[in-house]
């Protein structure tokens, strides 16, 4: 696989979302496993080889949105994808998704050093001011990543995602750009 050292930070780095057969297959798996889509909502759709090569190739042609895939630094495995997307260039706001699809690599604060490094890049290098996400309430392991690296509840809609059965809230959380304080982006020039 191709990658490409977009954004690096100490365990992991950020690189503009791919497209090849590996890629292909490796997301296809993860958009078909629950404990990756029961999170993001996903849980009710079949995602094949073709369906999944549709959806990363019209993510790559869309230059508007800011999406990468996350690696890690010391064996260049795939580890998951974080992106920017929905951005409001007058508001200056855009919406954050993640997921880490490799079982390995969950609670162990890669997700975090994705998120700061990606809100760096967000309020440092796009001008946003604010960035926010949505998730399903019974995340409570997100919820407290996104708690740490500084979001904040900003409300929820209740009842209003379905799964397995039953019905859950969905929180929303935000950041504003003088909230967010860090210097986690390690191959930066001007310092």
């Amino acid at each position: 696989m191709n990658y490409f050292k977009k954004l690096i930070g100490d365990r992991i780095y950020l690189s503009p979302k791919g497209v090849s057969d590996e890629e292909i297959k490796k997301f296809t798996e993860w958009m078909n496993d629950f404990q990756v889509t029961d999170y993001t909502g996903k849980s009710g759709q079949i995602t094949t080889l073709i369906g999944e090569k549709d959806w990363l190739e019209n993510s790559a042609k869309n230059s508007e949105n800011r999406v990468f895939d996350i690696i890690d630094l010391n064996n260049n495995k795939l580890v998951g994808t974080i992106g920017l997307e929905h951005f409001d260039w007058i508001e200056r706001s855009a919406v954050l998704g993640i997921f880490i699809g490799d079982e390995d690599y969950r609670n162990n604060g890669y997700g975090t050093e994705s998120i700061k490094i990606l809100l760096e890049y967000g309020f440092k290098y796009l001008n946003l001011h604010s960035i926010r996400l949505e998730l399903i309430a019974i995340n409570e392991r997100a919820h407290k990543c996104y708690l740490n690296c500084g979001f904040k509840d900003t409300g929820k809609s209740r009842e209003a995602i379905f799964l397995n059965g039953k019905y859950y809230d969905k929180l929303h959380m935000d950041i504003l750009e003088y909230e967010f304080d860090g210097d986690y982006i390690r191959n930066k020039n001007i310092k």
